[in-house]
């Protein structure tokens, strides 16, 4: 696995609290503390399964940590607050793993190819399989995420309101996450990405179960 410590993964303040009991907002990202990690032997190529899934992974899990941020202002639900946090706690340590790999293997974190063209075509619903959007589909976003409209009126939302909509955004958010983790344990050479990716699939398959029932809790499943 890769060294800790070599590349810095901003961390949420799970734990802290500010005078008026609520959870701290974590702290600005910080900036790499050591040396960039050693580059390894024939790394993944640019185009590789492993370089597309790490990229677009990256950016999916940033908008679970952000849905994850705001609900904490937006109900006192302790149950909610929880999941919400350690959702973002678990996917901002794997945006960081993930980070890592890209940076040992040469290459940048972000790129210019069309998003989820390492995927098998038809392997994932709501999109063609071919780099782009299925038709219809908002052109800036992969399956399963959040458009700028909704994550504007989940911000104007309170309470169990609020909670209703974090938790039905952040299924189908998770649904298209564990399609997307499922094809990079199938088809990824590197054992490191085939792991996380297994690890994604079995932790987020877990939260929708539970979400779903936190749902049906809430007169909305």
């Amino acid at each position: 696995m890769i060294a800790t410590g070599l590349l810095a993964v901003p961390v949420l303040a799970a734990c802290s609290s500010d005078d008026s009991g609520k959870p701290a907002a974590p702290p600005a990202p910080a900036r790499a503390l050591g040396p960039a990690p050693a580059a390894v032997p024939n790394p993944p190529a640019d185009d590789s399964v492993e370089a597309g899934f790490a990229r677009d992974m990256r950016t999916h899990h940033a908008q679970a940590v952000q849905m994850g941020m705001m609900i904490r202002d937006l109900t006192q639900d302790d149950a909610t607050r929880k999941l919400a946090y350690d959702i973002a706690l678990t996917q901002q340590e794997q945006i960081g793993r993930m980070a890592s790999w890209l940076q040992m293997w040469g290459l940048t974190l972000g790129s210019t190819r069309p998003v989820m063209q390492w995927m098998t075509p038809g392997s994932m619903p709501g999109h063609s399989g071919h780099g782009t959007p299925a038709a219809g589909a908002d052109t800036q976003l992969m399956p399963g995420m959040a458009t700028q409209a909704q994550l504007d009126k989940l911000a104007t939302l309170h309470g169990k309101d609020a909670e209703v909509m974090f938790l039905q955004l952040m299924i189908a958010h998770h649904e298209a996450g564990v399609a997307m983790a499922r094809e990079g344990q199938a088809r990824a050479q590197v054992q490191q990405v085939k792991d996380l990716a297994n690890t994604m699939v079995v932790g987020q398959s877990s939260e929708i179960d539970l979400m779903r029932s936190m749902l049906t809790e809430r007169g909305a499943g």
